[in-house]
């Protein structure tokens, strides 16, 4: 039997997609947490140069182009919950290992490093995972629902997270901070190892690891809508992963954010995705999935050349939040529709494959533009860094809008 020709399993429970929500709810929060915690580690308590910032940035993301084609083909080889449960316990501990270490007085930046190589090896394996265990939970008809609401979840996350994480960073410092995210991993291994799906076990027969890669990319990459989404969505996670390393620098050293606004500043970012993936069904029912995405794509430039231009102006600050917002919101209304789009054209024997091997090729753009972003800033300055940021999200619209995209209608029955 051929991977396309892989049988979808039987319809789970309700109650096993709640659980997996709140298993993610729980997790994310946890990660917004550490996106206030890990910056104020490494820019302030570790005093770290622009490249070591562009280095620890990269370090989470690197494992994606080390072992992500690995890791979708073992996936859709391997029963997909089981995944979800160890990768969750792995990214614990080796996050746990951090405060561990700074209250021993021994972490570095190299240690650091090390830590999020290998948090990052288990997430590529998580991540590979989830993204191909929801059309096992929900119906397909329902995946840009499901989606969405995954979506409002990690925004509500994003938005009182990182204001809870700022002032938890201020009142017990970013070490204990990370702690927090590390225990959130545990609570979301627990609840998925509870949860209730019929997965039945592969039958034994001859592999091909490299063919099974193959195929996976094949079917990412010479799709005619999926093929330049994902070439698009590179292209933005490199200019993301400059952006976010130069924000870090931008509002934490330059404008001398304190540990609680710059948790404001993130937050911002997290109220308008919430909103975004609020309407995010309710837009593409209008527009279409592939138009939605088009626009929220044609805002990120928007969005980062008001970054730009607040690095220059001594309004600055406040130029930030705005920017912020429009970046959110953007993220709130495509997610859903690209997930859904991926998970709908996809069949179920590809679908482990097809998802690890774009997010590979998606986090490896991240590590490479976190590293650029860390060389740039300390070449160009941190203006004209955000300035080619600018083109780059502007480079990444273009691509959709010259594609197949711009005729997939709505996506949820």
């Amino acid at each position: 039997m051929t991977a396309d020709a892989t049988p979808a399993e039987p319809p789970a429970p309700r109650s096993a997609f709640a659980r997996y929500w709140t298993a993610a709810a729980i997790s994310s929060f946890g990660t917004a947490l550490t996106a206030v915690a890990m910056p104020v580690l490494v820019v302030q308590l570790l005093g770290a140069t622009p490249l070591e910032v562009g280095l620890v940035n990269a370090a989470q993301f690197l494992p994606y182009a080390v072992l992500g084609l690995f890791a979708g083909a073992y996936t859709d080889r391997w029963r997909r919950k089981p995944i979800l449960v160890w990768a969750s316990v792995g990214r614990a501990v080796s996050l746990a290992a951090i405060p561990a270490l700074w209250f021993a007085d021994a972490l570095a930046i190299w240690m650091l490093v090390a830590l999020l190589l290998l948090f990052g090896s288990f997430s590529v394996f998580g991540f590979a995972a989830t993204q191909s265990f929801l059309p096992r939970l929900v119906p397909r008809s329902r995946l840009v629902v499901a989606n969405a609401r995954l979506d409002q979840t990690d925004a509500a996350a994003q938005t009182f997270g990182p204001a809870l994480g700022g002032g938890l960073v201020a009142l017990l410092g970013a070490p204990l901070a990370l702690l927090v995210d590390a225990v959130s991993y545990i609570v979301e291994a627990i609840l998925n190892a509870g949860i209730r799906v019929e997965e039945a076990r592969v039958r034994a027969r001859e592999r091909h690891l490299w063919r099974e890669i193959r195929e996976g990319l094949s079917w990412a990459y010479a799709h005619r809508t999926l093929g330049p989404l994902a070439v698009s969505t590179h292209v933005w996670f490199l200019a993301n992963g400059v952006a976010f390393t130069v924000l870090s620098l931008l509002a934490l050293r330059s404008l001398g954010f304190s540990a609680f606004t710059y948790g404001l500043l993130l937050a911002v970012a997290g109220t308008t995705t919430l909103v975004g993936a609020t309407f995010a069904v309710r837009l593409g029912a209008i527009l279409g999935s592939g138009p939605t995405i088009i626009a929220a794509r044609a805002a990120y430039p928007v969005a980062w050349l008001l970054v730009a231009v607040a690095a220059w102006l001594p309004t600055g600050p406040s130029l930030l939040f705005v920017a912020l917002a429009i970046h959110g919101l953007a993220a709130g209304v495509e997610n859903a529709h690209e997930m859904a789009l991926r998970q709908t054209a996809t069949p179920d024997g590809l679908l482990g494959r097809v998802n690890a091997n774009l997010r590979s090729a998606n986090r490896s753009a991240a590590a490479l533009g976190a590293l650029l972003g860390g060389v740039a800033v300390g070449a160009l300055g941190e203006q004209w860094t955000l300035v080619a940021v600018t083109v780059v999200f502007a480079v990444a619209a273009v691509i959709t809008w010259w594609s197949p995209l711009r005729h997939v209608g709505t996506l949820n029955a």
